[in-house]
């Protein structure tokens, strides 16, 4: 039974977006936007237990690792990030990889309990060993941002997510997201970290 991590009803959606994995630059003062994908397109996310893993696995990287969190969306089978490294030496895939495992150790554990028979549908065979996958491989898209015309954008293409799959009518009504707080009409589910007024404001052509 995956009533807390795969609600009954849920939807594998054939037709989310493919993010490709690449290379990851580490260029000193960047901040990034991350995208990482539900194994198989499976919608974990849409069980607030899932959503509460990844938020305290998101709290404790960006804290262990030195690194704000600017913004965030919780889609259901898929995550946007908005991160920014503080240090001028940093790797984003050992940050991005802080932030996922916890949430699938979690998960599987959870999986063991009570929905065993769900084990075998989230594990591949590479080579002679076994692999269980919460996430889809390939380490999913990173982004880098540079300037804050790029930062703007990005947070609100993130922050619409929701309302272009039809979702809510309003960016600031998805729960898991960090639009309301932008807009000044909620709470972010997750505390952010402030973005430097160098990073927001941008000059006239």
């Amino acid at each position: 039974m995956l009533d807390r991590l795969l609600p009954q009803g849920y939807t594998q959606d054939m037709n989310r977006p493919e993010f490709r994995h690449r290379e990851n630059y580490n260029d000193p003062g960047d901040a990034h936007e991350l995208t990482f994908s539900c194994y198989n397109g499976y919608q974990f996310m849409k069980a607030e237990r899932t959503c509460q893993w990844l938020a305290k696995a998101i709290k404790a990287a960006c804290a262990s690792l030195d690194t704000d969190l600017w913004a965030f969306v919780f889609m259901p089978e898929h995550i946007h990030l908005i991160v920014h490294p503080r240090q001028p030496v940093y790797d984003i895939a050992v940050i991005r990889r802080a932030i996922k495992e916890p949430v699938a150790r979690d998960a599987f554990c959870y999986l063991r309990r009570h929905a065993p028979e769900w084990i075998p549908r989230l594990t591949r065979q590479r080579g002679n060993r076994l692999e269980h996958m919460l996430w889809q491989s390939g380490g999913g898209y990173d982004r880098n941002i540079k300037t804050p015309k790029t930062l703007l954008a990005m947070l609100d293409y993130i922050h619409n997510n929701p309302v272009r799959r039809g979702l809510v009518q309003r960016a600031v009504d998805w729960h898991w997201s960090s639009a309301a707080y932008y807009a000044g009409v909620g709470e972010s589910p997750i505390p952010l970290d402030p973005i430097p007024w160098d990073w927001v404001y941008v000059e006239e052509d």
